[in-house]
């Protein structure tokens, strides 16, 4: 299994390439929706890398295959104008699940 990004910038493709994870950069909705779709059929992409502008951009598509696929899983990132709540989404989805305040 590998991972793949789909990114809104080339920043952020550049920085994965070099740690050995290849992606594609979209701007549209509908380019988000092919590239998932794309992933979804090759076999070997265990883990999607998505920037959170492009989630915002197609968020159904990538619930439907978050909630009734079991692979591959999508996991949201920040790009590079990242505004610093994801930090804070899983400071308070860790709250919530166990109690523990971090």
């Amino acid at each position: 299994m590998r991972f793949y990004l789909i990114s809104d910038n080339v920043d952020t493709q550049v920085g994965m390439r070099l740690a050995g994870i290849d992606g594609v950069v979209v701007h549209t909705a509908a380019e988000v929706q092919k590239a998932l779709k794309d992933c979804v059929e090759q076999e070997d992409i265990g883990v999607v890398l998505i920037t959170d502008t492009l989630l915002s951009l197609s968020p159904a598509t990538v619930y439907d295959i978050k909630l009734n696929r079991r692979r591959p899983l999508i996991v949201e990132i920040p790009d590079r104008h990242g505004n610093g709540c994801t930090k804070d989404s899983i400071t308070r989805y860790v709250r919530e699940a166990i109690g523990v305040k971090i």
